[in-house]
């Protein structure tokens, strides 16, 4: 069963999920899945610098860590939320703060921006792709759930059933192909990754001027 998600000034800000923690095998498999593909992404950016946006309770943060040697500034809209990750991540390398996605301006560029589940959140979406292409350096990894897919998965195994398995919060929905063509306003298509039931892109920003 779900958690009860938490909720910070009328934002969903942690959906109380327990998918990093379950039990269930079919589930395990499924995130190692996604595990798997963040990690041979960044494998494949070979960044020194990463600057994680919506970083949750970290569980993203550690795939980033293992698997490059980049110094990683991680933020997230919540600071509750933060405070979970600061908790579960001890490193030098990585640098935990509350930070809006909409007020990226004010930070510096990295090799490489992460933004895992946080897109789907947003009440203007088209700002919060701009803001990380502004600051990808050149390169990001964004990932959505990817539609009708999660719904169905979701409503199969009993959750969130009153809203026909769409998670708390989510107010945007986007196939595959949807997302695609979405992200191509600010980036360049590298690779993709659609491990169930994600989307998963290797972007090049559109913004990036090589000096």
């Amino acid at each position: 069963m779900a958690k009860t998600p938490l909720i910070e000034d009328g934002l969903v800000v942690g959906t109380g999920s327990d998918k990093y923690e379950t039990k269930n095998p079919l589930a395990q498999y499924l995130l190692r899945q996604f595990d798997n593909s963040i990690a041979e992404l960044v494998k494949m950016a070979k960044p020194k610098t990463i600057l994680e946006v919506g970083c949750g309770e970290g569980h993203v943060t550690d795939i980033l860590l293992n698997n490059s040697s980049a110094s990683i500034q991680a933020m997230d809209i919540s600071q509750t939320i933060v405070d979970i990750a600061k908790d579960s991540i001890d490193s030098p390398r990585v640098n935990f703060q509350q930070f809006n996605i909409y007020d990226l301006a004010a930070k510096d560029s990295a090799d490489l921006v992460v933004c895992c589940e946080v897109l789907e959140h947003l009440e203007t979406p088209e700002t919060g792709l701009l803001r990380l292409a502004e600051k990808a350096a050149p390169y990001a990894i964004i990932s959505v759930p990817r539609e009708p897919l999660w719904c169905l998965l979701n409503f199969i195994r009993g959750a969130h059933v009153k809203s026909l398995g769409n998670s708390p919060g989510h107010i945007q929905h986007w196939s595959r192909k949807a997302f695609i063509s979405f992200v191509e306003q600010q980036f360049e298509i590298v690779s993709v990754k659609s491990p169930l039931p994600w989307t998963i892109l290797l972007l090049k920003s559109r913004h990036f001027k090589n000096s």
